[in-house]
């Protein structure tokens, strides 16, 4: 059984995408997200932002900065980064419009603000299959360091959580279709 994850951070820019791209890259069915209002980038300063919308093709955003100040945003990583979202997918996608997206069965936040606002669309939408979902939450800082190693950790934990639910599978069929169960109870406190 192949399950379906989610990424989300708060701009889907560093730390979902470096998740979705490793996970991708080893074959998983992944998805990325981000929960905030507008996509947010570090400009020159801190009271100047890049503030683009969802939907933004990475490769605008690029070419954007690009000729803004190429050496700046080499420099700070925020080039490369493009780059590499470029190679993931098209654009960042906004948590909350993802309703036509499917279900998914784990979602990994990477920020408690994000996970909860996570929950709280989850608990609010309209739920047709009624189907469980896991969210986990990572608490990763947001800068290029922190990212690659919360991607390799959701990484490593997507294997894990691989790894335990086919046991967990494999465990019922075979108590399905090979044992015998007779409703002895065994009483161990003596």
């Amino acid at each position: 059984m192949k399950y379906r994850y989610a990424m989300v951070c708060s701009s889907n820019q560093n730390r979902s995408m470096e998740a979705h791209y490793l996970l991708k890259r080893h074959g998983f069915d992944v998805s990325s997200y981000g929960t905030g209002a507008h996509v947010k980038l570090p400009g020159p300063s801190l009271r100047e932002p890049n503030v683009y919308e969802f939907g933004t093709p990475y490769k605008q955003m690029f070419d954007d900065l690009r000729r803004k100040d190429p050496e700046l945003y080499k420099r700070n990583g925020i080039l490369p980064m493009l780059k590499r979202n470029i190679g993931v997918k098209a654009a960042p996608q906004r948590w909350q419009d993802n309703a036509l997206d499917g279900s998914f069965d784990i979602v990994f936040t990477f920020e408690e603000k994000v996970f909860d606002t996570v929950v709280e669309d989850l608990n609010t939408r309209e739920q047709p299959f009624m189907k469980t979902v896991l969210v986990i939450n990572l608490e990763v800082k947001d800068n290029h360091e922190e990212a690659a190693i919360g991607g390799r950790l959701t990484f490593d934990l997507c294997q894990e959580v691989c790894l335990l639910l086919f046991f967990i599978v494999s465990l019922v069929y075979h108590l399905k279709h090979h044992c015998t169960f007779t409703g002895l109870c065994i009483d161990r406190s003596s």
